[in-house]
Formats: C-alpha cells, sequence, structure tokens
C-alpha cells in the first residue's frame, strides 16, 4: 500500500467528525447577568466534557464577548467602531481563557488561539495550527474574532468553520431554535425543526447576520441552533442528536 493515501482512501472509519460551536458570552453567566459566572462556566465545560467522551469528534469553539462588552453597543459614545470592535475582540480572549481554565479543569486540553496578540496563553490562529491540536485530540477555543472590525462573531464562526473543514456549524441561542417569529414577543410563533438557506432566506428567518448566512448558504455548510440554556443541551448537540433547528 502506497505510504501517501489521497482523501478518497481513506476509511470513513479514521475520520472524526468535525465540529463548530458558537456560544455567546452570555453562556458564560446567569441568565439576564454579566460578566463571568465560574459556576455557569463550569457548566458548560461539563457538558462538553461529556459530549465529548460519548463521541469521536473534534471540536472548535467560538464563544462572543457579550457578557463583558460588545464593539457595536458603544459605537457613538465618544469612542470609535474600530476601537469599539477591537474591545470587543479582546473580550472575546478573555471569555475564551475562562472557559479554557473550567475545560482543562475537567479534563479537556485545551488550547486558545487568536489572530489579535494577546500575550500568555493565547497562540496565534493559523488553520495549520488548529488542524495540528485538533488531530490530536485538543479541543481549540478561537478567540479574538476575525481580527479586523465590522465582523461579528457568527461571521468568525462561519470563516473558521470553512477554514478548518467543519462538518456543521452548532449554534447556540437563548431559544429552542429557529421560529417565524421571535417567540418571546409572540407565543404564537412557529418552529421549524429544519428548513433550507433558501427558505430562510425567502421567510426572512433571522438565523445568524447577512454575512455568516450567505457563507453557509454558498458554501452549503449545515447550521443547527439550539437552545444553549437548556440544560444537556450541549452534550446532547455534540452528539449529533437533531435537536433544535437544522438549516441546510
Amino acid at each position: 500500500m502506497s505510504a501517501f493515501l489521497g482523501e478518497e482512501e481513506v476509511p470513513n472509519a479514521m475520520k472524526k467528525r468535525r465540529v463548530l460551536l458558537k456560544l455567546s458570552g452570555e453562556s458564560l453567566c446567569a441568565p439576564g447577568g454579566s460578566g463571568i459566572d465560574v459556576e455557569v462556566a463550569r457548566g458548560v465545560a461539563l457538558q462538553i466534557q461529556r459530549g465529548l467522551t460519548a463521541n469521536e469528534l473534534e471540536l472548535a469553539l467560538i464563544v462572543g464577548g457579550g457578557n463583558l462588552l460588545r464593539g457595536a453597543q458603544i459605537s457613538g459614545t465618544g469612542i470609535d467602531r474600530v476601537t469599539g470592535d477591537t474591545m470587543g475582540m479582546l473580550a472575546t480572549v478573555i471569555n475564551a481563557l475562562a472557559l479554557k481554565a473550567v475545560l482543562e479543569s475537567a479534563g479537556v486540553p485545551t488550547r486558545v488561539l487568536s489572530p489579535v496578540a494577546t500575550g500568555e496563553g493565547v497562540d496565534p490562529f493559523s488553520c495549520q495550527l488548529c488542524d495540528v491540536h485538533l488531530e490530536a485530540g485538543r479541543t481549540v477555543i478561537l478567540a479574538g474574532g476575525t481580527g479586523n472590525p465590522y465582523f461579528t462573531t457568527d461571521t468568525t464562526a462561519v470563516l473558521r468553520s470553512l477554514q478548518i473543514g467543519a462538518d456543521v456549524v452548532c449554534k447556540g441561542t437563548k431559544v429552542r431554535g429557529i421560529y417565524s417569529e421571535d417567540p418571546e414577543t409572540n407565543p404564537e410563533a412557529e418552529f421549524y425543526e429544519r428548513v433550507s438557506f433558501k427558505d430562510a432566506i425567502q421567510r426572512g428567518l433571522k438565523v445568524m447576520d447577512v454575512t455568516a448566512f450567505s457563507l453557509c448558504q454558498d458554501n452549503e455548510l449545515p447550521i443547527r441552533v439550539f437552545n444553549v440554556r437548556e440544560r444537556g443541551n450541549i452534550e446532547r448537540v455534540l452528539r449529533g442528536e437533531e435537536i433544535g433547528t437544522l438549516v441546510e
């Protein structure tokens, strides 16, 4: 047998499912709160640890910074948008380091990669380094956004998914999945278990920001939207259970 196998020659059993899990910064604090609640973060870490233990998969994580600061929120306060977005990117690094700490305390080897230089505990992002860590069985937290202003963490999640060859983007939200309208303002809103990219556009469903959604559509990258606040859902989504809404 040749020492070099083409991709088509690699047995399927050797390939692990590669998942990118996108969490909001608010998933690290109590509902309605702010900052980082260590016990809440530890609960997230334990769900991830159980999900990884039960499955053969490679996991990359992106966590927002909204529990600490959103760059767009301070626009117009005397701080310009570029500075505000840079502050927001640094907030995601803070969350990433906190999540790394609780994941490693749960026995999950973890690395933080970022295009924004921050110092100790954070390595520069590259697709090659990310691949090395994932293939070695380490969870990778991709912090610092894209390294550029004007891009959301949704767009970062999709961009990184495409760069590292993720099979799916799993996006945690505070509701069950995708509805015809905001279920918090309209309890009669229709819930969708599965929706196509085309239907999502035609119905005006707010899955992700336009840039992120367009990237998914153009590259046929499926999105699973689920309620991150429901106990056990992170573990379920890592197991591949069909919870929430699938956009494909």
